[in-house]
């Protein structure tokens, strides 16, 4: 027989949670597979973070199922989410980051804090170090493992919470907002990199975002781990298809599809984010 197709790592059936009267997510289904990329556009207060936590159980769903990894977290302990929860990567807003320590131990954070598998083992204070630097390597940032957050620049801050969400090398990783706030070549060059952990480790990726030029870029570009930079893809390239696009409005999924597919849709609320109107 042949094997069967691997789980999605993250996958949403019916999902539904109220606050109050406010649906904050309402019959919301998707699934997401290793290697791709969904990006969730959406006006301000639609649902976008609502939806990221529910991913990993820092909100629990009224209705419908979650599942992470291919195990069903909608009623899971704390207890059992835990080792799921640190196979999953997150960049939170603004990066997140620990004011009193410097970047070396911010990245090192959650190495020294995961449990593995049941045996609740932790990484030796050396191995973090050595990991925590290859991952600041891989966001060009090496340089800045003893400086606090407070002798960074705001686009630096970032990229080096985008060393933390990757040093663990996570199957899965959670961007919530990552260009927020910054000038556009900043918010490209963290998009690039964001691109490159995906290629480079073929890593699952969900991107809240308020800018469409960052989908854009997912979709439309590779990296190249021989020449070391974006190289864009054919317009008729298959791995154009590994993004898609959520545009979410009131808890609800209005648009799922490709970049091509979402230009040329005619719903006026999401031909905005086309226009790259807030």
């Amino acid at each position: 027989m042949p094997d069967s197709p691997p789980s999605p790592m993250v996958e949403f059936e019916a999902v539904s949670l109220r606050f109050e009267d406010t649906w904050a997510l309402h019959d919301v289904s998707f699934k997401l597979h290793a290697g791709q990329t969904h990006v969730i556009l959406g006006a301000a207060g639609s649902g976008k973070t609502t939806l990221l936590k529910a991913v990993i159980g820092l909100v629990r769903v009224d209705r419908g199922s979650v599942k992470l990894f291919g195990e069903d977290i909608t009623a899971m302990s704390e207890h059992d989410l835990y080792p799921l929860r640190g196979r999953t990567g997150v960049l939170f807003q603004e990066g997140g980051l620990f004011d009193s320590l410097q970047v070396g131990d911010n990245v090192e954070y959650p190495l020294l804090n995961r449990q593995i598998g049941e045996h609740n083992n932790k990484t030796d204070s050396s191995s973090a170090e050595t990991q925590a630097r290859e991952a600041l390597r891989f966001v060009e940032l090496e340089q800045t493992f003893d400086k606090f957050p407070s002798e960074v620049s705001g686009g630096m801050r970032r990229r080096v919470g985008i060393a933390r969400a990757i040093v663990t090398e996570p199957p899965l990783v959670l961007y919530d907002s990552p260009t927020a706030g910054l000038d556009p070549i900043t918010a490209n060059t963290i998009m690039a990199l964001i691109l490159k952990e995906r290629d480079v480790r073929n890593t699952a990726s969900l991107i809240v975002t308020h800018r469409y030029q960052d989908g854009e870029l997912m979709a439309d570009f590779r990296y190249d781990p021989e020449r070391q930079e974006l190289v864009r893809l054919p317009q008729d390239g298959g791995s154009r298809h590994r993004t898609r696009f959520i545009v979410m409005k009131q808890g609800e999924i209005v648009f799922f599809g490709t970049r091509d597919e979402l230009a040329a849709s005619s719903d006026q609320y999401v031909k905005r984010f086309v226009r790259h109107e807030e």
